[in-house]
């Protein structure tokens, strides 16, 4: 099956990742040196890459590409769906097929599912914690530039959702732009009147809350609030618009903030901060 996400171009991040690898345009550039010169050119490898750690899975068929894209004769057996929980040493897809190709792909591949799992298993700790069927774990803008297609879909591996996309597909009404246009009611005024359909009001204060409804916000980012504060944003509210809450949500202050009646809570370190999954890949001349 083709791996496909709207807005990513698979083939194009395949080929400029390993040209960066490579050194593609330097001098001396557009090789793997260590494995043209040590392995020779008709070697044959299996491979088995698995994890070392519990973790959800996410990436697979990213990695499946690298290699495809240096052989494309290469066996390529994908073992567990995208999105699985996975124990320790699980293994998660074999590879046979050309030596050098293998060892080229091999880090562009391994760097791509242990970012991607990381996130996804970030995430779904996440909404463990969070243990709350009626609110939602969303994501943020706090990605990697170039990777921001993969780590929303990482997230939703996880089992999260995803905030807007980028600038263009909603309004998001902050300090900055309530400073210009000088109240919370002008900003989002302004934005309605500009035809935006999606738009998203930040609040930190409660005396906030109707000015921005009153204009057109169409859903309210409560930022910054504790749980007591929260249940009286929501309760203004009143189910007119959807809650986000936002800022300083951890592990150990999600379920709390949840809990108060927002229908979202969105987490930037899903993106910006997950660690690495533990995942290897180990090899077997033929």
């Amino acid at each position: 099956m083709t791996f496909t996400l709207p807005g990513f171009d698979l083939d194009r991040f395949v080929r400029e990742t390993l040209a960066e690898d490579l050194g593609d345009g330097l001098p001396g550039g557009g090789r793997d040196v260590t494995s043209e010169s040590i392995i020779p050119a008709g070697a044959q490898f299996a491979g088995v890459m698995d994890s070392r750690d519990p973790i959800r899975v996410a990436g697979l068929p990213v990695a499946a590409a690298f290699f495809r894209a240096l052989d494309p004769d290469m066996i390529v057996d994908i073992l567990v769906e995208e999105g699985a929980a996975v124990d320790p040493g699980s293994d998660l897809m074999r590879l046979e097929g050309n030596a050098r190709a293998m060892l080229t792909a091999e880090r562009s591949a391994l760097n791509t599912v242990q970012h991607l799992s990381g996130i996804a298993t970030m995430v779904r700790a996440y909404v463990d914690a969070m243990d709350n069927p009626d609110c939602t774990l969303l994501d943020t803008r706090k990605t990697i530039p170039g990777l921001r297609h993969l780590e929303k879909y990482a997230v939703r591996m996880g089992g999260g959702a995803n905030h807007r996309l980028g600038l263009w597909d909603a309004a998001m009404i902050k300090d900055n732009h309530v400073l210009v246009a000088g109240s919370v009611g002008e900003a989002v005024r302004r934005a309605v009147e500009a035809g935006v359909e999606d738009i998203i009001c930040e609040v930190d204060r409660l005396d906030q809350i109707e000015p921005a409804l009153e204009a057109g916000a169409t859903r309210l980012l409560l930022d910054n609030m504790e749980p007591a504060i929260l249940r009286e944003a929501v309760a203004i509210v009143a189910g007119r618009v959807p809650t986000e809450a936002s800022g300083g949500i951890h592990l150990d202050t999600i379920r709390a903030k949840a809990a108060t009646g927002v229908d979202y809570v969105s987490v930037g370190r899903l993106t910006q901060s997950a660690p690495a999954a533990d995942i290897g890949l180990d090899f077997t001349p033929l």
